[in-house]
């Protein structure tokens, strides 16, 4: 069993940053990768970022891959996602996710909204 709680969510203008910290506890250990996706108002969840969890390997939808960087602190099994330059366009919902042999693990979500 995997729990993942996610923080860092919040209002920002457009321009701005935010950092979203998720943290696995539990039965962590055989995850390969751990990432976000997003759901905005409307519309169907996206995937937004991942990373594998002991190369390193990442990726990213095109919209966010010039402007929001995933990294991960392997010791605290904590993923990372900065979000710079934010635009309207990204408010969305945030969950975070650690894929396990057979299982993909889910956090709560966490709400960010990008003001004009």
């Amino acid at each position: 069993q995997v729990q993942l709680v996610e923080s860092g969510g919040g209002l920002v203008q457009a321009g701005g940053a935010l950092r979203l910290s998720c943290a696995a506890s539990g039965r962590t250990s055989g995850t390969y990768a751990m990432g976000w996706f997003r759901q905005a108002p409307g519309k169907e969840r996206e995937f937004v970022a991942d990373i594998s969890w002991t190369s390193g390997w990442t990726s990213y939808v095109d919209s966010v891959k010039d402007r929001f960087t995933i990294s991960r602190d392997y010791a605290k099994n904590t993923v990372y996602l900065q979000m710079n330059s934010l635009k309207p366009e990204d408010t969305a919902v945030y969950y975070c996710y650690a894929d396990l042999p057979g299982r993909r693990y889910w956090g709560q979500g966490t709400q960010v909204t990008v003001s004009s």
